[in-house]
């Protein structure tokens, strides 16, 4: 295979540095993450000359990775909190973290949503964060009749919303994200497309599958007003609702997981219980793969599929959840991490 040089451009506050640091540059790391979790950059700078100026904390650096000849990708923008210049010999290392997480969607706030939609819900939260939003379309018109947000920040009242209704919150390039978890769509509901890694083009690999046995089903118990009593749905090997009645005879003897929250209705029910199972279905098989030759256009939530590995591996589809790209003098690499994509 032909040689392939790495290309990447980095701006600091709007300014083309690349072709001042490109003497210079001997590693960076970019850490592309699922959710909340910050995404992180790290730039190490060979400064033995000693003439490389300390940028300032809160500078902005834009980064874009790919390959000489080839169009480069976008990816994000991100503030610099740390700084280490350390030797001998003499190297500036320079730590920023995804600009959108700073703000104030990370401050505790005392307040209630009552009579709104989950997608008004994030279309504010949006609007206070200076963020735009971007939601499923089946999010948009789900009805929240209460809800408190006690003690806690924008972000962590987004993803446990997420968390409970099966869908992905976040930040990135300054849209607010409430996106279905798993699906690999976009918030229209269109397929993203398809990636296709070969083993020819992986170095490393590592493949993990857990006991699907662990759980067979997930239940949640709710309110039933016509009733007048709690009854409850699941999920599962076997799907099926009822009265929750201790004396009811199961139709699965497996290991069934049921939710601590007593949800309002059955709808809100059938949400968590279908959002918990497709969460466990992903964490039953893991694959990760490290790149000989890096792929920029990889980030979370990318569906993934791969050719050249055992037949349990190629058969799954996958998603990528966590991406690592490096670049350096010996090339550009990038780790993907995976997990199953659930079935619907």
């Amino acid at each position: 295979m032909p040689y392939r040089a790495p290309a990447y451009r980095i701006l600091v506050d709007g300014l083309d540095i690349t072709p001042a640091i490109r003497p210079r540059l001997e590693s960076l790391s970019l850490i592309d993450n699922r959710g909340f979790e910050a995404d992180t950059l790290d730039i190490v700078l060979d400064d033995t000359d000693g003439l490389l100026g300390l940028p300032p904390r809160g500078a902005r650096v834009a980064v874009a990775l790919g390959w000489e000849g080839e169009p480069l990708e976008d990816k994000g923008e991100y503030i610099v909190d740390e700084l280490e210049h350390a030797g001998t010999p003499d190297r500036l290392t320079i730590r920023a973290r995804s600009a959108d997480l700073r703000s104030g969607i990370a401050t505790k706030k005392e307040r209630s949503w009552h009579g709104v939609t989950l997608g008004d819900l994030v279309r504010s939260i949006a609007a206070q964060n200076k963020l735009t939003p971007i939601v499923g379309k089946q999010y948009a018109d789900l009805p929240l009749d209460h809800l408190d947000q006690t003690a806690e920040s924008d972000a962590n009242l987004l993803q446990r919303m997420a968390e409970e209704h099966g869908a992905i919150a976040t930040v990135k390039a300054g849209r607010l994200l409430f996106i279905a978890a798993g699906q690999a769509t976009t918030a229209s509901g269109a397929p993203l497309p398809v990636l296709t890694i070969t083993r020819n083009a992986g170095d490393q690999h590592r493949f993990s599958v857990a006991d699907r046995a662990a759980y067979t089903a997930v239940r949640a118990n709710y309110n039933d007003p016509k009733l007048a009593q709690r009854a409850y749905v699941q999920v599962g090997e076997e799907t099926i609702s009822g009265e929750d009645d201790p004396t009811t005879t199961e139709p699965s003897a497996g290991n069934i997981k049921t939710l601590r929250h007593t949800y309002a209705n059955k709808t809100n029910a059938e949400r968590a219980v279908t959002a918990e199972w497709h969460r466990i279905q992903r964490g039953m098989a893991n694959f990760t793969l490290t790149l000989a030759y890096g792929r920029a256009e990889l980030f979370p939530e990318v569906p993934v599929t791969v050719a050249g590995w055992k037949p349990e591996i190629d058969s799954q589809g996958w998603l990528a959840v966590r991406v690592r790209h490096d670049v350096s003098s010996s090339g550009f690499t990038t780790t993907v991490e995976m997990e199953k994509k659930p079935l619907d």
